[in-house]
């Protein structure tokens, strides 16, 4: 069922949400080549953990780091790790999640190290702008595949894949809650979106093939031909005039 959420839980979500764009913003500053991705763990959690709040990844579903933390090829659901060296033209997505009395913020980003290749950047820039291309119709009166077709027409025309074995989802007193949101499909179909629904929405694309598999570790999810991929979401609310997101500064 999807959830309505009243003004007193948006302003909660709101205070989640800002914490998680403040911990990325943070991140983004620090990482550098040489660090491995359990340095980007720690650092997530104890930001987390210094504005009162709870990381929400840290335990769910057995996940053992706070950040999902992936590297070049990895699409998402890295587990940190000090064996995982963070290098020079290397992308790193960083995906994190806040909980605040009870409610979820949630957001990623791929931040490029050092000298990274112009079609790393294009890509970032790529998946950055598709979600953007989706914002604009998180908005009373248009269906929930809008949202989904206008991420994939702006991918693909930019001549990138779309990843669509994971999708964005419904967020508030939990992580995931309906509906599922995919980043492809017909426009037109689904839901009619009404004010005070929330959403993550969450761009991942590749540059060489929209397949993907998933590890022996049972999280780490990579591209089948070792291409590049890159993560952006954020947190949104519907309003009955423009949609807020709630994961920004």
């Amino acid at each position: 069922m999807i959830t309505i959420k009243s003004n007193r839980e948006i302003l909660l979500m709101e205070k989640a949400g800002k914490a998680v764009a403040e911990v990325l913003e943070i991140v983004g500053n620090m990482i550098a080549p040489g660090m491995t991705t359990l340095d980007i763990d720690k650092i997530v959690e104890e930001e987390i953990r210094k504005r009162n709040m709870i990381p929400a990844f840290k335990g769910y579903n057995g996940f053992p780091g706070s950040a999902c933390v992936s590297i070049n090829e990895e699409v998402v659901h890295g587990i940190p790790s000090d064996k995982k060296v963070i290098c020079d033209k290397d992308i790193v997505s960083v995906d994190i999640g806040t909980i605040y009395k009870g409610y979820y913020g949630d957001a990623a980003r791929t931040f490029p190290v050092g000298n990274v290749s112009k079609e790393a950047e294009r890509l970032i820039e790529i998946t950055k702008d598709s979600f953007y291309e989706g914002l604009k119709y998180c908005k009373v009166g248009y269906r929930l595949s809008d949202i989904s077709h206008a991420i994939q027409k702006y991918i693909e025309d930019n001549k990138c894949f779309v990843v669509k074995d994971f999708v964005g989802h419904g967020i508030g007193k939990n992580m995931h809650e309906e509906p599922q949101i995919p980043n492809y499909g017909d426009p037109g179909r689904g839901i009619r979106l009404a004010a005070g629904m929330v959403f993550a929405i969450e761009p991942m694309v590749n540059l060489g093939t929209e397949d993907v598999e998933v590890l022996l570790d049972n999280w780490t999810v990579v591209t089948a031909d070792g291409s590049l991929s890159a993560h952006y979401e954020h947190t949104v609310v519907l309003t009955e005039d423009e949609p807020i997101i709630l994961t920004r500064i």
